[in-house]
């Protein structure tokens, strides 16, 4: 087991990305995500910017896929078992 490499993300049956995280730092980024979009909604709502939330969105999005391409399976169209 020494040197075998765990993937945070794992890639999607079929399709191109990944699924559902499946170690704890995974599950931590994933929460990140989900916590720091809530709260930034919050946060832009008071002020009703709508073209900022979208900017900020896109950026924790960005840093999400990052992370995914990074520490997930490698990213590639699959079509089910073994493909």
């Amino acid at each position: 087991m020494q040197g075998e490499q765990k993937y945070w993300f794992p890639a999607k049956r079929y399709g191109w990305g990944w699924g559902f995280p499946t170690t704890w730092q995974g599950l931590l980024v994933l929460g990140a995500y989900i916590a720091l979009l809530a709260g930034g909604g919050a946060w832009l709502k008071a002020d009703h910017s709508h073209g900022w939330f979208v900017l900020y969105a896109a950026a924790l999005t960005a840093v999400l896929l990052l992370v995914c391409w990074l520490k997930g399976e490698p990213a590639r169209w699959r079509w089910g078992n073994g493909n």
